[in-house]
C-alpha cells in the first residue's frame, strides 16, 4: 500500500461536493461584479518566482529526470497566483482592456511544513484589478467589498476582514524618525505569534528607543469596526504626510466594505503582510473560533509588481485559501453523489424501462441514477440511503421519500423534488482527524 503524502489533501466525495459548491459560489460572486476568468500555467521561471518576497525556501523547483545533477533548475511550481498574474499581464498587455478585472481559481504549491490549515498543494481563489500606469483608489474599496460578499455566502463561521494600510505604518514610523520602516514592519507582523513584550525587545534591538518601540506597539494595538481609528492614531501625536494619506485611504475601505451580513470588517493596524510588494491597502481574514488557522484570505495593493519599459501596471487583489479554509472545518455534504433520485429496477429485463424514467427526469434537470442491480427493493433503498439519495423511484409512476417514508404516484414528465433536494446540502462541521 502506498504511503500517504503529507500536505497533499485528497477529499472524500462528500467533502469534494462542498468544495465544488464553494467554488461555484465564488465564481458567481466574482462574475456578478464583472471579473473575467483566466488560468495561468503551473510553472514559472525560477528567477521570476524568487524576485518578489521572502519565499525562496518554499519554492518547488522542476527538473527533468534525465537532467544532469549539475544542471540548475530553471522552472518552478508557482507558490501563489499573483506573481504568475503579473507575468500574464505583461505578456498580454496589448490584448487586455484596462482596468483588467480577473478571477482565478487554481492549485498552488509551497514546500512548507504541513500542519492544520497549511498544505504543500492547495487551491486558491484570487481576484485582482490591474490598470496601466494609474489605478484609482476606489478599486481598493471594490475588491474588499467583493470578497466580503463572497465570504458572506460561504458555510463558514463568522469571518473578520482585517484591513490596514502600509502607508499608515510606514508614515508613522517615518514620523517617529525611524530610518528603516520595512524592517520594523517585519517585526510587527509577528505580533500574532510573538508576545508584545518580546516584540518590544526586538524593536529595541533594532535600535529603537524604548519610547519609539512603545509607540509602535501602541499603533499596532488599534483595532476598530469603524473609522474611529483615525482619531486614535492622531492622539499618538505622530505626524507625517504619508501617515495622513494612509488614514484617509483606510477609512474609505472600511466604510465601503462594511455592512455585509455575516462578515465583520475591522481596521486593524497590526496587519502589515510579509510579502514586500504591497504598497498601500492590505487585507487579512480570520474565522471566529478558528483564529489558530491564521489568515485564510489575504492581499492588498501593489503599485510596482508588474512593469515593462513603457508602463507600470499597478493592481489590488485579494486571495482566498480555499483548502486552508475548508479542510480544517471538515465540512461535508448530506450525500456523497449528486443524485437526487435512484430509479429502482424490478429485474434486468425491465432495466430499459427504468433507464427511460431516469432519462425523463434528467431531461428536466433532476440528477438521477439507476440502481446498479435488480436486488430486493429493500436492498436498493439501502443503496440509496448509504449515499444519501433522498428519493427512490419505483417504475412506472411511484416515488418514495426514503427519509419520511412517504410514497406517492406521480408523472415522471412533471414531478420534481423540492429545490433543496435537487443538490446536496452542506452539513455542519464534522468531527474527524485533521487531514494533512
Amino acid at each position: 500500500m502506498a504511503t500517504k503524502l503529507s500536505g497533499f489533501p485528497e477529499l472524500l466525495p462528500r467533502e469534494r461536493i462542498v468544495e465544488q459548491q464553494v467554488l461555484d459560489h465564488l465564481r458567481r460572486t466574482f462574475e456578478l461584479h464583472g471579473f473575467a476568468n483566466i488560468e495561468t500555467r503551473a510553472v514559472e521561471p525560477l528567477d521570476v518566482l524568487l524576485r518578489k518576497g521572502e519565499i525562496d525556501k518554499e519554492v518547488y523547483a522542476v527538473k527533468r529526470l534525465a537532467a544532469a545533477d549539475s544542471e540548475p533548475a530553471e522552472l518552478a511550481l508557482h507558490y501563489d497566483l499573483t506573481v504568475p498574474f503579473a507575468r500574464y499581464v505583461l505578456e498580454n498587455a496589448g490584448q487586455l482592456d484596462f482596468p483588467f478585472r480577473r478571477w482565478q481559481i487554481q492549485k498552488v504549491w509551497r514546500g512548507e511544513r504541513p500542519q492544520q490549515g497549511r498544505f504543500r498543494e492547495f487551491t486558491q481563489a484570487d481576484i485582482d484589478i490591474v490598470a496601466r500606469d494609474v489605478l484609482p483608489f476606489h478599486f481598493d474599496v471594490e475588491v474588499a467589498r467583493v470578497m466580503a460578499e463572497a465570504l458572506a455566502g460561504l458555510p463558514i463561521p463568522t469571518a473578520t476582514l482585517q484591513i490596514s494600510n502600509r502607508k499608515i505604518l510606514e508614515g508613522f514610523y517615518l514620523g517617529l524618525g525611524l530610518a528603516d520602516p520595512a524592517a520594523v514592519m517585519q517585526v510587527v507582523d509577528k505580533l500574532d505569534k510573538v508576545p508584545a513584550d518580546r516584540i518590544h525587545g526586538l524593536l529595541v534591538e533594532q535600535g529603537l528607543t524604548t519610547d519609539q518601540a512603545a509607540k509602535v506597539l501602541a499603533l499596532a494595538e488599534i483595532v476598530t469596526t469603524d473609522t474611529s481609528f483615525v482619531q486614535r492614531v492622531e492622539a499618538l501625536g505622530v505626524e507625517h504626510e504619508m501617515l495622513a494619506e494612509g488614514l484617509s485611504e483606510l477609512a474609505q475601505v472600511v466604510e465601503g466594505a462594511s455592512g455585509v451580513d455575516g462578515v465583520v470588517v475591522t481596521a486593524d493596524l497590526r496587519i502589515a503582510r510579509g510579502l514586500d510588494y504591497y504598497t498601500g491597502t492590505v487585507f487579512e481574514t480570520r474565522l471566529a473560533g478558528w483564529e489558530h488557522l491564521g489568515s485564510i484570505c489575504s492581499g492588498g495593493r501593489y503599485d510596482e509588481l508588474a512593469q515593462d519599459k513603457r508602463s507600470t501596471y499597478p493592481g489590488v487583489g485579494i486571495s482566498l485559501g480555499v483548502s486552508r479554509l475548508l479542510v480544517p472545518l471538515a465540512l461535508a455534504a448530506d450525500r456523497s453523489v449528486p443524485s437526487a433520485v435512484l430509479v429502482a429496477v424490478d429485474d434486468e429485463e425491465s432495466r430499459p424501462a427504468s433507464n427511460a424514467v431516469a432519462q425523463q427526469l434528467r431531461e428536466r434537470g433532476i440528477p438521477t441514477e439507476v440502481a446498479p442491480k435488480a436486488a430486493k427493493f429493500g436492498k436498493q433503498i439501502q443503496h440509496a440511503e448509504k449515499r444519501g439519495i433522498p428519493y427512490v423511484w419505483f417504475p412506472p409512476t411511484s416515488v418514495k421519500d426514503i427519509r419520511s417514508g412517504e410514497q406517492i404516484d406521480v408523472d415522471p414528465t412533471t414531478w420534481a423534488p423540492p429545490t433543496d433536494d435537487l443538490t446536496p446540502q452542506i452539513l455542519g462541521h464534522q468531527s474527524k482527524e485533521q487531514n494533512t
